[in-house]
């Protein structure tokens, strides 16, 4: 009886689920205690949910805190929650952790640090001021004191309090040391400064004595030099982190950020405070890279690397759960968790240690019982996963679970019938057919979980079956009677079948079964159920079968299907195979990586019954303009599975794709390779358009047109301009640090033109590039004119045509020479143009015109207006004199209605006519005279497409067969192209995926109409 009583009361725990161990629904967390806080207690909260509900006690450095045997004038304990009264750092600091227990079990929470925080004053000697000369770089040291938590901010005050510092490009507060930093001191940065220290978690702030800043004049340029260098930092995963980098010197230096072995910095990265920090935000573990800052000034460049690294606390991958186990039965308990470093596993068991690593048991018993806990701690963290282990033992009983009481068989079939109690220990089967117990023999057997298990059933098998369990606590059973029916067989299978892309395909599957049963057919491709209802386009159910429409690639595969009962079910297969395109190679990578090729190599793909004629290869670079921006590769030694990408760029971000072509056609391209980056190098490419002009008071300006990106092959890439006078030896040099830059102006008094200069002076200059590898070629020498003034000379005979309502040309005699002796040197000219009456001559537009040339196109011009042209010589001195006035009038404008159209396609679909009205011209209005009509036939998508002249109201076309096309008609008037009436076409019909149309304001044929015309065409 007293075992029955236990078994019952255990059943009764753990199908109501009316008794629970503790589970934690809040633990304590750290806290931060300052003597200045006005609250004299510290309030721990802990609360466990558990039934019967749980006690609570804590612990304090793994001693308990006798909150019940001996009174405290410190500790109390409300709810679970520890209240800590007048708290002194000797007594109270330390890891606390809240114990919860009832009659399941006891769990203890997650580690919470009690800490008193403090910040200590600035020592009250006196600070030693700093002399610096004006254009020097000057540090002023912070030395901060004694502080906990040390996580603050710092701040520098100027000349008084609250007038606070505000960092710019020059000036730097280091958040690590607490130092300002100038980069280069002005006469306005002398004064006295005061470090100002902050603690945000006990709010406190303090200051230094004043430190006097003192600036002398001499005004000198320094070299950049990085005097903030941020070390090699870990970061946590999913935080931020700040790298700081700041360098002094004269000019004050711009900042650039790299990452090392990448073309750009993390999507998540932010550059502030004029470059000296930079952000990365909800670090990943791919953000884990060298980092760069460089310093750039135009004395010098100087750059700082170091390494971040991306860790990561614990994070639970497999945990464990509640468990109840039979006696003397094995179990085992594991949690695997993932973090960086690799967490280290430990176990409790009721709030004490009781192992490492994976618990095993091999025999339970009732001592086994209790609430475990699975710890994972690393550097960053430590993580809890709580689960109660409930060992039970009680008498079979077949109340929740008991034999099927109607069973059915098919005939010839496998015949299984369930017996699972609830029993513990495992209890022993016995089975009866009527009042004859069943042994195993060929045909019937018992199984391990208590089934029977009968082969190759018969109707002799019919009859009822009694399911017999007993263990050491007691015995149940359980009955159900067995019918067989007539198995299921297919009669009709599907057979294998090859079709071409697009083809329609029958598979046929019958089968006969029971009558007194219903029956279904399932389709499977490739073991995945074909859903009819939701992929209607391409597969249709029928009563012998099923047809698959339009057959594409993927459609191929081993169909299955299967005929089911409740009883038992069948299959038969067949393989349909598709010929089309070749299926995309796959696993493109790169082996090898060099400067200006690389190593391909991928896997061959599908040729769906035409065999692999070639592969083409498309690469993407980094400059790409769009997502589909593909080009075809150079290649090399090219294999079956295996090709040299050749002239690569250097230095350039790279990723490819694999195309195969079979007899039928080229197949769809590979998924792009991982990017990866070709090698540096030096630099080949010369800057172009290299040239100049001499400016005021000695100025000499050299231009050219930067390098594009693809052609910096490398790191560190800038510009070597060099120039002499015409007579000099030796070569001047100066060095560009920007890539972006296309211009360096030179000053120099002594190019200054003087009263005895006769001729224009002469220089030669030319440009060259460099990277990290090495330097580039030179561009070839140019010659740069010094005038000696502005031209004297103005353009004669200066003659324009209007072109259309908003064009015009003009042209005129270029400025020859003075007939003086003297060299007149002209760099262009400039063209002014602006309507008589109705603007005025400084808003004029103006065009500028290289000095080779003595015409030009004028532009945006309003359409039947009267316009003024004057047209000057200019020098890098300045402008000439003007020309005489040019005079002109602007045509007038094109109509501003497009022309109605319409179309018709032949009864035998192969000719396409279309016809508009004609434009109506006013003679006295303000539009121009009609010429010719021009129309344009276009593939939908394209902008372009061959374009028809014709002075009729009508045009015909040949029919295209496929696609979507756009037709557009426009009037050719004196005063230009007028708008364009268009219409759209779908061709075959409107039910392509790929349809588009195109709305037109005057004409354009609608979705629903083009529907309709194809309903006409095709009723089905």
């Amino acid at each position: 009886e007293g075992l029955l009583l236990t078994c019952l009361l255990v059943l009764s725990l753990v199908y109501d689920a009316t008794g629970y161990g503790p589970i934690f629904e809040e633990e304590p967390l750290d806290i931060v205690y300052t003597k200045e806080s006005p609250d004299r207690h510290i309030s721990m909260n802990c609360r466990a949910r558990a039934n019967p509900a749980p006690t609570y006690r804590w612990r304090r450095d793994n001693w308990e805190i006798k909150l019940m045997e001996l009174p405290n004038e410190h500790y109390s304990l409300v709810g679970g929650n520890l209240i800590i009264n007048n708290p002194e750092e000797k007594k109270h600091a330390g890891i606390y952790v809240c114990v919860a227990k009832n009659m399941y079990g006891t769990v203890i929470s997650k580690e919470a640090k009690v800490k008193f925080g403090y910040l200590e004053e600035f020592p009250d000697e006196e600070r030693d001021p700093v002399t610096v000369k004006e254009g020097q770089g000057a540090v002023l040291l912070c030395v901060p004191p004694k502080r906990w938590p040390a996580e603050v901010t710092f701040r520098w005050i100027y000349n008084e309090f609250p007038v606070f510092l505000h960092p710019d490009k020059r000036r730097f507060v280091s958040q690590s040391t607490g130092n300002l930093y100038i980069s280069k001191v002005e006469a306005s940065d002398a004064g006295n400064y005061s470090c100002y220290v902050f603690n945000p978690q006990i709010g406190k702030g303090v200051y230094s004595k004043f430190i006097p800043l003192i600036s002398t004049e001499e005004k000198k340029r320094y070299k950049a030099d990085l005097v903030v260098k941020f070390p090699d930092t870990t970061a946590m995963l999913n935080y931020n982190v700040t790298l700081e980098c700041f360098a002094l010197g004269n000019p004050a230096p711009h900042i650039v950020w790299r990452k090392i072995g990448a073309t750009d910095l993390p999507a998540s990265a932010q550059v502030s405070m004029s470059g000296a920090l930079l952000h990365l935000y909800n670090v990943q573990y791919e953000d884990s890279a060298g980092y760069e800052c460089e310093a750039i000034n135009q004395k010098w460049q100087d750059w700082h690397q170091a390494w971040l690294y991306v860790e990561a606390a614990p994070e639970w991958a497999v945990t464990i759960n509640n468990t109840q186990k039979d006696i003397g039965s094995e179990h085992t308990m594991s949690c695997v968790a993932n973090g960086k470093p690799v967490p280290y596993i430990r176990w409790l068991k009721d709030g004490y240690s009781y192992g490492k690593g994976e618990l095993k048991f091999s025999s339970l018993t009732f001592e086994d019982s209790g609430m475990y806990q699975c710890i994972a701690e690393n550097y960053w963290g430590i993580i809890y996963a709580s689960a109660e282990l409930r060992v039970i033992a009680c008498a079979p009983t077949f109340e929740l679970n008991p034999v099927k009481k109607y069973l059915l068989g098919a005939n010839n079939g496998r015949v299984v019938i369930e017996c699972k109690p609830r029993a513990a220990p495992r209890p022993r089967f016995t089975w009866t057919k009527g009042k004859e117990v069943l042994f195993n023999n060929s045909r019937i057997s018992i199984m391990f979980d208590g089934s029977l298990e009968i082969l190759n059933a018969t109707r002799n098998d019919e009859g009822v079956y009694t399911c017999l369990a007993e263990n050491d606590r007691g015995k149940a059973n359980s009955t159900g009677t067995l019918t067989i029916t007539e198995a299921t067989q297919i009669t009709v299978a599907p057979e294998n079948t090859q079709v071409m892309v697009g083809e329609e395909v029958h598979l046929q599957c019958q089968a006969s079964f029971d009558p007194s049963l219903d029956i279904t057919f399932i389709w499977s491709l490739d073991f995945r159920v074909i859903n009819f209802y939701l992929e209607w386009k391409h597969y249709e159910r029928i009563m012998v079968g099923e047809i698959i429409m339009n057959v594409q690639l993927r459609h191929e595969g081993r169909y299955t299907c299967t005929a089911q009962t409740v009883v038992d079910n069948v299959t038969a297969s067949a393989d349909l195979k598709v010929k089309g395109l070749p299926a995309p190679p796959g696993g493109v990578r790169v082996e090898e990586i060099r400067d200006t090729s690389v190593k391909l190599v991928w896997n061959q793909g599908a040729d769906h019954g035409s065999p692999i004629l070639g592969y083409t290869i498309q690469t993407r670079d980094f400059y790409a303009l769009t997502e589909v921006d593909w080009k075809d590769a150079s290649t090399c030694n090219g294999r079956s599975v295996m090709a040299d990408v050749v002239d690569l760029y250097p230095w350039m971000e790279y990723e490819f794709r694999v195309y195969a072509t079979n007899g039928f056609g080229d197949g769809e391209a590979s998924i792009p390779s991982m990017k990866i980056k070709t090698w540096d190098a030096v630099p080949v490419v010369a800057p172009t358009n290299v040239g100049g002009y001499g400016g005021k008071d000695g100025e000499l300006v050299i231009t050219w047109t930067p390098v594009q990106p693809q052609y910096f092959y490398g790191k560190k890439f800038g510009y070597v301009v060099a120039f002499k006078p015409h007579d000099d030896v030796d070569w001047w040099y100066e060095t560009i640090s920007d890539p972006e830059t296309r211009r360096y102006v030179h000053r120099d008094a002594s190019f200054r033109v003087k009263s005895n200069d006769f001729q224009v002076r002469e220089f030669q200059v030319k440009v060259k590039t460099f990277n990290s590898k090495g330097d580039g070629p030179y561009s070839l020498s140019t010659t740069v004119y010094y005038p000696r003034d502005v031209p004297s000379e103005s353009p004669t005979d200066v003659y324009s045509r209007p072109v259309s309502s908003h064009e015009a040309l003009v042209w005129w005699i270029p400025v020859m020479d003075t007939g003086t002796g003297l060299q007149q040197y002209i760099d262009g000219y400039q063209v002014k143009y602006w309507r008589k009456y109705d603007d005025t001559e400084p808003g004029a537009n103006r065009i500028f015109v290289p000095a080779s040339m003595n015409q030009t196109r004028l532009e945006n011009m309003l359409p039947d207006s009267h316009y003024l042209i004057e047209v000057r010589a200019y020098n890098g001195a300045g402008v000439g004199p003007p020309s005489e006035h040019c005079e002109m009038f602007t045509k007038r404008a094109p109509p501003s209605v497009a022309p109605q159209m319409w179309r018709y396609i032949s009864y035998s679909g192969k000719w396409l006519y279309v016809w508009w009205h004609h434009i109506p011209y006013d003679w006295f209005g303000n539009e121009s005279f009609p010429l010719y009509y021009k129309v344009m036939f276009r593939k939908t998508g394209y902008i372009t497409g061959p374009i028809y002249m014709t002075g009729w109201h009508f045009i015909d076309f040949p029919m295209p067969q496929v696609g979507d096309y756009e037709l557009e008609v426009r009037g050719r008037y004196e005063g230009g192209d007028g708008i364009d009436g268009s219409t759209g076409l779908c061709l075959p019909y409107c039910f392509d995926n790929a349809l588009v149309f195109r709305l037109v304001p005057i004409l354009a044929l609608t979705m629903a109409e083009c529907f309709n015309r194809t309903a006409t065409r095709n009723p089905g």
